[in-house]
């Protein structure tokens, strides 16, 4: 298979992100890959879209995923038909160019559609990442499984939600990832509120969320495959990120350090309350971020932590996905 990742830009891909090891996998398994970077389409009419790819087609001299960046960054682009490729994998994360270029994300999506339309398999299905572009999305889902939420731009908002939650709650970013600008505001810190929401506000709304108490032991990043738990020999792919002493963020590349999860069946449960909507959306890979009995965020775009969760669990969680790609993905007729 010819198999796409649609990324930010190449120079900030990573060795140890979850996209370069499924494309490392894909070549492993005779897959060519293709990486496309948000501002490498082309429409050429007709129904004709292209894309400035970089391409590699054998794994010769490639051992690792470092190796593989290397090969990447080095490899001089060329343009494709994206109606020759058998998927198009959107992998990039719309919040990294918020700012710098707005525009990346949304005309990422709508070539998405457009490859979609011409009959090349994407993931996830464009048409539903386009609402689910911020963490709204969660609250399309069954109300007990979430945290209480509000989305404001409003300081009196958030001001009257701070009082009826106790005086402590989470703010952060609509449109955000990476736990950037997450705060956890307490009665020490109220005197600081406005000033908090003034700086999320700056790039949009800000969503507010009651407090969990059990997120000071970390969260846990469960994946999905089809809308189903993704499981080898009973192991559930998922990670039990835990936060450094003093830190609120349970990111991994903000200093978290990856635990082996514990999977109970009211997690399972929980899990199951959001899958018929996300096979009913398209969403093909996805990673769910648990807190006790609440499902904080819905990772549709890039959910990374995928490497820890093949360590920890010592299971090739990624060359099951690629397996699944090759099963259930129909292949050209060749005319």
């Amino acid at each position: 298979m010819n198999i796409a990742f649609v990324i930010n830009q190449t120079h900030k891909e990573k060795a140890s992100f979850t996209t370069t090891l499924l494309a490392l996998k894909a070549l492993q398994r005779g897959h060519s890959i293709y990486y496309i970077g948000l501002a490498d389409f082309v429409y050429l009419g007709q129904d004709q879209i292209a894309a400035h790819a970089r391409a590699v087609h054998q794994i010769e001299d490639i051992t690792d995923c470092e190796e593989l960046m290397d090969k990447l960054r080095s490899t001089k682009k060329e343009r494709v038909l994206v109606q020759d490729l058998d998927i198009l994998w959107l992998r990039f994360d719309p919040v990294l160019d918020m700012i710098n270029r707005p525009w990346a994300a949304s005309m990422g999506l709508q070539f998405a559609q457009l490859a979609q339309h011409s009959g090349v398999r994407v993931l996830n299905n464009p048409k539903a990442l386009v609402d689910a572009e911020n963490k709204l999305y969660l609250e399309k889902f069954p109300e007990e499984i979430r945290p209480k939420t509000i989305v404001t731009r409003s300081y009196d908002d958030v001001k009257q939600f701070f009082d009826e939650e106790n005086h402590k709650i989470i703010l952060k970013p609509l449109k955000g990832s990476g736990g950037k600008n997450v705060f956890l505001v307490n009665e020490q810190e109220s005197k600081n509120l406005k000033q908090i929401v003034e700086v999320i506000c700056r790039d949009g709304y800000l969503i507010a969320q009651e407090y969990l108490p059990n997120a000071q032991y970390g969260d846990i990043r469960f994946f999905l495959l089809n809308g189903k738990p993704l499981v080898i020999n009973g192991k559930y792919a998922s990670v039990h990120r835990v936060q450094p002493e003093g830190e609120l963020r349970s990111n991994i590349h903000q200093g978290a350090t990856a635990q082996q999860a514990v999977i109970t069946p009211e997690i399972l449960e929980m899990v199951e309350k959001v899958s018929g909507k996300l096979i009913e959306d398209g969403m093909y890979f996805v990673g769910l971020d648990i807190i006790a009995d609440k499902i904080m965020e819905i990772n549709v775009f890039s959910p990374g932590a995928l490497p820890q969760a093949c360590e920890l669990n010592g299971e090739d969680y990624t060359t099951a996905i690629i397996e699944d790609l090759e099963k259930s993905t129909v292949k050209k007729e060749i005319n």
